[in-house]
């Protein structure tokens, strides 16, 4: 506690592990570890366990016990301890002066073996909240996140039985009472009593006034970011900038700032002297907004009639995926029964409709009309179907361009979700056999998930899988082994500069498009004493091999190709044809 003594690295694992407690009186530690558990495939998370390591040999063996030679031993030392009691009433009476306080015996550690002592607690993996042993270590109770919610489980750990306690408790910290009947839950902004063996939950009411100062607040939150980014910044240097100095310049707008809007724009643009990615400051406020629905349809803007003519139904929208007659060409004629004039401002009928039945009458092309209903989208659900619009369009042309011969995959985002994607498609029956690959990796606002990438597409062929001498695969099955290039452009950003950044270092291919800026920096958000501001810090600098800092250093493509706004508008995609036509130099005419 002193920090004094000797360290011990307890588990000694590459694993992500922590939330240690000790249980047991002292003899154990309850601790989280993702050895078992379902792991992300491109770097991000995985899910947790509950582990028991032992630092005594007795305790352990006893946890060991079945129930028959459990309750063999309780009964022996419930005589022992009555033997115990009995010694001491004997030593009170003669003892004429006051007892003197009882003295603890020293814990002895056995960190030899500890590790060979660990038992795994949970059977199911999961995205593991906190966790509690009981006193005598029968029970464990933890939260754990299967449907959304933190629900409360137990196990009981002599019989093997896990059961659910309560749904949706919530998240925080747990303790249990000095009985360990009851356990105290905080978190959410509260504290719960939650008594498990009659599944019941109870709030406890506190009060904790204090004497806020608004303005005092954001004069430390001042202070404490300025001090932070002194102490944490990847660059010593501060990127050459006067921080000193930029301190007096911003703090004397503190006595005139009410409110944090304008604090977190006033923090932004400090942070922003240091030129530097991952700065700034967000400001999370609540206020009341009414969300407007999507149809998920395109409309004719040409169009200068009443009503709403289709110029396109998106594929997968609500109205693409029901057996309706509307097609393009067809006018939508009222909405909720409201009549949609020439120039008239259809949103306002769509407001706070997402999820909603929503009725539409609808005139065909020869003149019949009829009536449909659908429900509203949210624009991050039009989004997302309008991505998979433009990857299945740039997929068609490759195939198109290249006769087959060439497979494209996207990468939406350096995360594991991106990856599963690219991993599915990329060594699908369809694409395996394909001659090389279009990696595209434009629009990419990062993550972590360079090294993955790299890996999986600089995989060398070994061996051949050859039944009967027929050809069925190679090795490595899980990586790519064919020639490859990746598509960059201007907002690339952080991780989407590092993963185009390592592919070029490690000399696994080409790259093509537009130049990257350097923004490839590991950086820590910070939530302030005031939730609704957070702010960032670059705080892992990536330097390449020769002393160069990928922050601020301009990743340049070894073809050099712009989409012009007019590309955009038309659907040309230039970048994309370059790409192909410097594939099919590489790979060759077809024999």
């Amino acid at each position: 506690a002193s920090g004094n003594g000797e360290i011990h690295n307890l588990t000694e694992s590459g694993y992500n592990e922590g939330d240690a407690k000790w249980v047991l009186g002292g003899k154990a530690m309850l601790f989280s570890s993702d050895r078992a558990g379902y792991r992300s495939h491109g770097s991000w998370g995985a899910e947790s366990d509950a582990y028991l390591m032992f630092f005594d040999l007795e305790a352990y063996e006893r946890f060991r016990m079945n129930k028959e030679e459990r309750a063999l031993a309780k009964e022996n030392m419930t005589n022992k301890e009555k033997k115990q009691e009995e010694k001491k009433e004997e030593k009170e009476k003669m003892d004429i002066e006051k007892p003197k306080a009882q003295e603890t015996e020293a814990l002895k550690f056995d960190l030899e073996n500890c590790r060979d002592r660990i038992v795994r607690l949970t059977v199911n993996s999961s995205f593991l909240g906190d966790a509690l042993l009981d006193k005598e270590g029968e029970n464990i109770y933890y939260k754990a996140s299967f449907e959304g919610g933190a629900d409360l489980w137990r196990r009981n750990l002599i019989t093997g039985h896990t059961e659910l306690l309560m749904k949706n408790l919530g998240g925080g910290e747990m303790v249990f009472d000095k009985t360990y009947q009851n356990i105290y839950l905080a978190g959410d902004g509260g504290i719960k009593k939650v008594t498990p063996s009659s599944r019941t939950v109870k709030n406890i009411d506190f009060e904790a006034p204090f004497n806020y100062q608004p303005y005092k607040e954001r004069a430390y939150m001042f202070d404490h970011v300025w001090r932070q980014v002194k102490d944490k910044f990847y660059d010593k240097n501060l990127h050459g900038v006067d921080w000193e100095g930029y301190r007096k310049t911003y703090e004397r707008f503190l006595p005139y700032i009410n409110n944090n809007s304008d604090f977190q724009e006033m923090l932004s643009e400090m942070l922003g002297e240091l030129n530097a990615s991952h700065t700034g400051a967000r400001y999370n406020g609540l206020w009341a907004s009414m969300q407007t629905a999507n149809l998920g349809l395109f409309f004719d803007e040409n169009y200068t009639g009443d009503g709403l003519k289709i110029e396109e139904i998106v594929k997968g929208s609500e109205i693409a995926c029901k057996q309706t007659d509307v097609k393009t060409g067809c006018i939508i004629e009222k909405i909720d029964g409201t009549e949609i004039k020439a120039g008239m401002d259809y949103f306002p009928l769509l407001d706070g409709k997402i999820g909603k039945t929503i009725r539409l009458t609808v005139r065909a092309k020869g003149g019949r009309t009829f009536d449909i209903t659908t429900k509203g989208m949210s624009m991050g659900k039009v989004n997302e179907l309008l991505y998979k619009r433009w990857v299945e369009r740039n997929r068609q042309l490759v195939d198109s361009l290249s006769g087959g011969r060439l497979a494209y995959v996207h990468v939406k985002a350096m995360n594991s979700e991106s990856f599963r994607t690219v991993y599915r498609e990329l060594l699908s029956d369809k694409n395996r056999n394909r001659e090389a690959v279009i990696v595209d990796e434009r629009h990419n606002g990062g993550g972590w998930l360079h090294d993955d990438l790299c890996t999986l597409l600089n995989g060398k062929e070994y061996q051949k899988f050859m039944p009967r001498g027929q050809y069925i695969g190679r090795d490595p099955f899980n990586k790519w082994v064919k020639p490859s290039c990746v598509l960059i452009c201007e907002d690339d950003y952080s991780n989407g500069h590092g993963f185009p950044l390592v592919y070029k270092t490690l000399g696994i291919g080409k790259l093509v498009g537009a130049p990257v800026a350097g923004t490839m920096t590991a950086v820590w958000w910070e939530t302030m004493i005031d939730r609704s501001i957070v702010f960032g810090i670059p705080q892992v600098g990536c330097m390449s091999l020769d002393g160069t800092y990928a922050e601020n250093t301009q990743l340049n493509p070894d073809i050099t190709v712009y989409n012009t706004p007019e590309d955009f508008i038309n659907g040309n995609d230039r970048q994309l044809k370059t790409a192909v036509d410097e594939m099919l130099k590489q790979i060759g005419e077809k024999k």
